[in-house]
């Protein structure tokens, strides 16, 4: 064969199918827009459903919220309406004590002086219980601040080995509760050198 005899391959496929009428073509691009459109509207009602479910899963977290709001309020009620509860408990046997020494007419400087030893550490110890702790500095303690107010401050003595600034003497004790000052210990502060 000679060359100009060849057939050249073209981009197009050859088909043997003869080109769709419109109406076929109309048809065909109509069951494709039928076929999105059942698409669409089963994606529309998935998206409906998730909603709907997102929407209720919204509505108990809301309730949930508003009941675990309600729950605290209702505990923080209780505890500010009952907290002095058990410290009056551990103060009843400080009162019985102190109404039972009062009932005995006929005791004697030393018997009422032993029952109010016995009276005040019922007390110190239902105080103690409450988390109530005493603030009494030792006299040489560096003086703090926090836990101390300074009613005057004195010179020491030229023969004191006292350090300045630290307490001398406690005129009132303070407390503490639950590490937090309730009263501060009333001390003298020792004068700078």
């Amino acid at each position: 064969m000679s060359d100009t005899s060849r057939i050249e391959p073209t981009l197009e496929p050859y088909s043997h199918a003869p080109a769709p009428s419109p109406e076929e073509k109309e048809a065909a691009q109509a069951a494709n827009d039928n076929d999105a459109l059942h698409q669409a509207q089963a994606d529309l009602a998935a998206l409906q459903a998730k909603n709907a479910e997102l929407a209720e899963q919204y509505l108990r977290a809301q309730a949930d919220m508003q009941n675990t709001r309600r729950r605290a309020e209702d505990e923080m009620s209780k505890a500010r309406k009952f907290a002095v509860e058990s410290f009056a408990e551990s103060m009843l046997p400080v009162v019985d004590s102190l109404e039972a020494g009062l009932a005995v007419k006929d005791a004697t400087p030393d018997q009422v002086r032993e029952g109010t030893h016995i009276t005040l550490r019922q007390l110190k110890s239902a105080l103690e219980r409450n988390k109530v702790v005493e603030i009494n500095p030792a006299p040489g303690a560096k003086f703090d601040p926090h836990q101390h107010q300074a009613i005057s401050v004195v010179p020491l003595p030229p023969d004191s080995t006292q350090d300045a600034n630290t307490v001398v003497s406690v005129l009132q004790k303070g407390y503490l509760i639950s590490d937090r000052v309730l009263r501060p210990a009333l001390v003298t502060v020792s004068a700078p050198k």
